[in-house]
């Protein structure tokens, strides 16, 4: 007889629990997730779909759950929707949001800077809805150059014979270096090396710019000398200033004017370019403020070549804006780089509504909110904490007294650097 073999069970494995997920395509065909492609289309809806179901395995799978358990933590179908709808409105919310600016900084780097005009608004709006003239030329029937939309109130409010614009002050100082003294040096004083927003540093720009930099003097102190001694026929391309427009230096302290500094590049023939970093269109004095330089009083004083903002004291979109010498800016237009650091018609079309206004002086402090708030009277501001203490009081619900204090603000974002204003907050 042969042998015997027993038969053993053999006992089924647990089925998975993963089973009891729904599949995609069950979950396509409810109505919810209709509405969500409908919305947000296939592609992402599949997308958020793989990653809600993807967290589910996940939860089932660690859990050690048995088929049937899990079936139970399985949530419906609507439920899924609404979990994907959820990622789905966060993944399209804007990056971009509207913030309250509390900080006690009128022009914040981080939060914007400047504030547009209501007409340099609408101005925008129009240029990113309609073709616009940007590079033709209508009364002539040809081809135009951009930056002409503004240079005609660029020369009327700083008295340059041409103006040039591009994407920031910082791209400015470059392609007017790059432009001028490439290979050769630029000399500057040691008390002038700044360092802007961002770790970005004015000899890191001239280095990049393909100067080469020749500091003089010390820190705290700069002579006429200093920059006559340090001028080298044919090595020296130009001088340069740069203004402290987010620092100040006190103390034993000396610099050398703009008008010597001028005089002495002039009698060297190079020429003076001066950066004023923030820089202002308007006698900010006028209004109750404390001077900032103005690109006019920086060429009556001899510079040849000036750089500043748009997006600080001058309440604009972010552009940097060269003005100048003739020649000087159509060697600086001539350059290749010009074309890549130029501003799109959007920025142009809210430049020119900005410019407009600063020609007419008597509108500037009302509708420039830039300047507005930066004249606004201490009462007005410490009658409208008044009216939001009560619902200050209520967000602390007796956790902490709210009143309302007098304190100081700050002008901001390179610009003013040690001048405050008197202001009045919740707290």
């Amino acid at each position: 007889m042969g042998d015997r073999v027993s038969a053993v069970p053999v006992l089924a494995e647990p089925a998975p629990p993963v089973r009891a997920i729904p599949s995609v395509d069950r979950l396509l065909r409810h109505s919810g997730f209709a509405a969500l492609i409908a919305e947000h289309g296939r592609a992402q809806t599949l997308e958020a779909i793989a990653e809600v179901l993807q967290e589910l395995r996940t939860t089932l799978t660690v859990g050690g759950l048995d088929e049937v358990r899990a079936a139970r933590e399985v949530p419906a179908d609507a439920t899924l929707a609404e979990r994907c709808a959820t990622n789905l409105r966060r993944l399209v919310a804007p990056s971009l949001r509207p913030v309250f600016n509390l900080t006690g900084t009128v022009l914040h780097t981080n939060l914007g800077r400047a504030l547009y005009p209501a007409d340099a608004i609408a101005a925008a709006v129009t240029a990113m809805g309609r073709p616009v003239n940007l590079e033709y030329d209508l009364e002539g029937m040809g081809r135009g150059e951009r930056d002409n939309h503004v240079e005609k109130w660029l020369l009327k409010l700083t008295g340059a014979e041409a103006a040039a614009v591009v994407n920031n002050n910082a791209a400015a100082v470059y392609l007017v270096l790059n432009s001028l003294a490439a290979g050769k040096e630029v000399i500057v004083s040691r008390g002038e090396l700044v360092e802007i927003g961002g770790a970005f540093r004015i000899p890191d720009i001239m280095s990049r710019a393909g100067c080469r930099l020749r500091e003089v003097g010390t820190t705290n102190r700069t002579h006429r000398r200093d920059f006559e001694e340090a001028i080298t026929p044919g090595r020296t391309a130009a001088l340069m200033k740069v203004h402290a427009s987010n620092y100040e230096i006190r103390g034993f302290t000396a610099q050398v004017g703009e008008a010597d500094l001028a005089a002495v590049a002039h009698a060297h023939g190079v020429p003076l370019i001066n950066d004023l970093g923030s820089g202002s269109l308007a006698n900010l004095e006028a209004f109750g403020l404390p001077h900032e330089p103005t690109p006019r009083e920086a060429l009556q004083r001899g510079a040849d070549v000036v750089t500043f903002s748009g997006d600080k004291l001058l309440g604009g979109p972010q552009c940097g804006l060269i003005v100048g010498r003739k020649d000087l800016i159509a060697k600086i237009r001539r350059n290749p780089m010009k074309r890549a650091l130029r501003v799109d018609k959007v920025r142009l079309a809210a430049l020119e509504s900005v410019l407009r206004l600063y020609a007419n002086p008597e509108r500037l402090a009302r509708e420039l909110p830039t300047l507005r708030l930066l004249c606004r009277r201490q009462a007005d501001i410490r009658a409208q904490a008044a009216r939001v203490l009560p619902a200050v009081a209520a967000a602390v619900q007796g956790r902490a007294s709210a009143t309302v204090i007098d304190c100081m603000s700050q002008i901001g974002s390179g610009a003013l650097p040690v001048d405050t204003l008197h202001t009045a907050s919740t707290s």
